[in-house]
């Protein structure tokens, strides 16, 4: 059908609420909004469902994320899974707690059994939940730090992480066969809840995810000395973050914690921000004022589904707040446990720190200075959450870090995703045990990058909206792969590994081998000097994304080679 005919159904098939058909009516004549609604269905990658809040098969709403779930529910039901049950969490978003009981209430009709948290909660908290209670998925209603209008909605499998080959490709096969929305299943909630299937979960899960929390603490008497030396200020930027980071804070003994008064409430609007990101200095506007007024030792920012975290810390030099990226931050946190682990001897002969492909090579230096294997993955969380799943059924390493560029680390594995308030609770300890020794937390980034060498890295977005950004994208992928470059920015290019197509060419022997990861549609550069770029369309958003980065002598120099190699990827961009 076309565009067109799927709009008139929407607007006429009493499936759909009188509500929604109204609404749809009332854009009637304006084409282009309804191509925009009509033109394609909410795609439901290898992660979930991410779109704008609306009315058709390309928005967020209750039918396409209740067609998801019955996606979801044919596969559990093909594995025997109805009895384990599906844990679902919410974010501050509008419209997450409806679609959180529409994702209920359609497992429910099938006879799977859904656990639900009575209000918002933390993604990671939501992959521990479902740990915790043996179910066999878990959905986050969330769209993480997108912009108001939208929404999103990921799924988990039974080890806790996002779903991976080859449940993801299988859900995804069953969510593409429903072509008639009246085959998707719901129930009423009373009746549901009456008959076991619709279940609540709350204080006894925050509980032990705080215990789990806890267990990481590695200085438990340095926190008890210097706890209440410390000012940390902190921001959940209307978001979920905010009782869970306060709550761990305050019990292993940090008691001066101040909350951006402005942004503490949730709520879905993010009134204070345009764009609810860590990543965005914009975002700590309000944090850093009140961080200056305070004198604060940190200022911390998670986002809307605390997932992942932003830092700022004083440079003990110049008195002013400085920004650390999620490659520093995360390794900051690395160097911290595998330092205090090392001289307590916690490390194990076995350890391992995984990576995603996007993140530094800081990280690999420092793999090797504790002795660790250091695996990659492609870019996403759920792919180190894989790892850790692998690391046990094959009884092979020992998992001591993970963490990937986009401000996400997890520290332990009570979670099978990257968790903004275990890293809260670790940074306030690192920023406590440094302070014992006079120096700030960027003081102390300075000083691992004189032990293992200066390392920058940066991202850069293009945004292509709608059907013609999507083809563009397309086209200079393609375009992109048509004829690998010999150099990029005066830097020779080693290799270019081509994830789509599971090759590493050698670009001085022509030599050809596999990646040995699953397929992407990525492209990556290894560059002379241990230097690097890589091209990759996002999972999530319009854009494509260019991640680069570079090593050096000094700041400076890693700053001039950055900014150099930045150029020259743009201008093989065309842009």
């Amino acid at each position: 059908m076309s565009y067109m005919e799927v709009y008139e159904k929407w607007c006429n098939d009493p499936y759909f609420s009188e509500e929604t058909r109204s609404e749809l009516k009332s854009i009637a004549g304006n084409d282009k909004e309804i191509e925009d609604r009509f033109y394609t269905e909410l795609e439901f990658g290898t992660g979930g469902l991410r779109g704008v809040i609306g009315n058709g098969t390309n928005r967020m709403n209750i039918y396409t994320v209740r067609k998801a779930t019955q996606g979801l529910a044919n596969e559990i039901i093909k594995n025997n899974g109805q009895s384990k049950g599906v844990a679902i969490a919410y974010d501050s978003r509008r419209m997450s707690p409806e679609f959180a009981d529409t994702a209920a209430l359609c497992l429910n009709a099938n006879g799977i059994k859904s656990y639900v948290f009575p209000s918002l909660r933390p993604t990671p908290e939501l992959s521990f939940a479902l740990r915790t209670l043996g179910c066999i998925a878990g959905i986050v209603v969330t769209a993480s730090h997108n912009p108001p209008e939208y929404n999103g909605y990921k799924v988990y499998w039974e080890d806790g992480a996002q779903i991976t080959p080859p449940y993801d490709v299988e859900i995804i096969s069953e969510v593409r066969a429903i072509n008639d929305w009246n085959s998707v299943k719901t129930m009423d909630k009373d009746e549901a809840v009456k008959a076991g299937l619709y279940n609540v979960i709350g204080e006894d899960i925050d509980d032990k995810y705080m215990a789990a929390l806890k267990s990481q603490v590695i200085n438990g008497d340095v926190i008890k000395e210097m706890g209440d030396k410390m000012t940390i200020v902190y921001t959940p930027l209307h978001g979920t973050g905010n009782i869970p980071a306060r709550r761990v804070l305050k019990e292993v003994g940090f008691t001066n914690v101040i909350v951006v008064p402005e942004q503490e409430k949730p709520d879905g609007n993010f009134p204070t921000v345009g764009y609810p990101n860590p990543e965005d200095p914009k975002a700590f506007a309000l944090a850093l004022a009140l961080g200056e007024k305070e004198n604060a030792d940190l200022v911390l920012a998670t986002d809307p589904d605390a997932d992942r975290l932003g830092v700022y810390a004083k440079d003990s030099a110049t008195g002013k707040y400085m920004s650390f990226t999620g490659n520093m931050s995360g390794m900051l946190i690395a160097e911290y446990i595998l330092s205090q682990r090392k001289e307590k001897g916690l490390i194990p002969s076995n350890g391992a720190l995984v990576k995603t492909i996007v993140s530094t090579n800081l990280a690999d230096v420092i793999a090797k200075e504790y002795n660790l294997k250091l695996i990659e993955c492609l870019t996403g969380f759920k792919y180190i959450g894989e790892q850790i799943k692998l690391f046990e059924q094959n009884n092979t390493y020992d998992y001591q870090f993970g963490f990937e560029e986009s401000y996400g680390c997890l520290v332990g594995t009570h979670a099978r995703d990257k968790d903004a308030i275990v890293a809260v609770l670790m940074l306030c300890e690192a920023a406590a045990f440094y302070k014992k020794q006079g120096i700030t937390l960027w003081d102390q980034m300075q000083n691992i990058y004189k032990k293992y060498g200066y390392f920058k890295e940066t991202q850069v977005a293009i945004t292509k909206k709608g059907i013609e950004g999507s083809a563009q994208i397309a086209a200079l992928m393609d375009r992109l792969r048509s004829d690998y470059p010999t150099e990029i920015g005066g830097l020779k290019v080693n290799a270019v590994r081509d994830y789509k197509f599971d090759t590493i060419k050698d670009m001085t022997t022509g030599e050809v081998k596999p990646t040995g990861l699953p397929k992407s549609n990525v492209l990556y550069y290894d560059l002379a000097d241990n230097c690097w770029c890589c091209a990759r369309p996002s999972g999530t958003e319009p854009k494509v994304k260019f991640y680069m980065g570079v090593a050096g002598t000094s700041l400076e120099d890693t700053e001039k080679k950055l900014e150099n190699l930045k150029n020259a990827m743009m201008e093989i961009a065309g842009e």
